[in-house]
């Protein structure tokens, strides 16, 4: 909840150093990573997604979760609510994850255009003596 408002503000009054969300990373994904990454793909298809008839918001990398989940509750009309707990457990683990994630990744971008921003004026008052 706090870094909610830093990161507002920070946008506001300097938004040199603040991460883009509605656009791509603008540094390289891999750099820092020796090894590399590991790739996310998609577990569901799109006929999967269109079968079980998903929104826009729930077709992400939990998708294939949430189909179990829906699967689940079919089978169990009446008593899905405790006998699916588990599926439904899977999916809020999966999106819980996957916001971490996304939380990381803005902060590496924040971190790395911070860093730049260093390096920029480092390189300027350097040229100037």
């Amino acid at each position: 909840m706090g870094t909610k408002l830093s990161v507002g503000l920070e946008q506001r009054f300097n938004p040199d150093v603040s991460p883009r969300t509605d656009r791509p990373p603008t540094f390289d994904p891999l750099a820092g990573f020796p090894e590399g990454r590991k790739e996310r793909k998609m577990v569901a298809t799109w006929e999967e997604m269109d079968q079980w008839n998903l929104n826009i918001g729930q077709r992400d990398y939990c998708a294939h979760y949430l189909i179990d989940h829906l699967r689940c509750q079919k089978e169990n009309a009446p008593f899905a609510g405790y006998k699916c707990e588990e599926a439904r457990h899977h999916w809020n683990t999966c999106h819980y994850e996957d916001s971490l994630l996304r939380i990381k990744e803005f902060e590496r971008e924040r971190r790395l255009l911070k860093r730049k921003q260093r390096k920029e004026e480092a390189a300027k008052i350097a040229a100037t003596q």
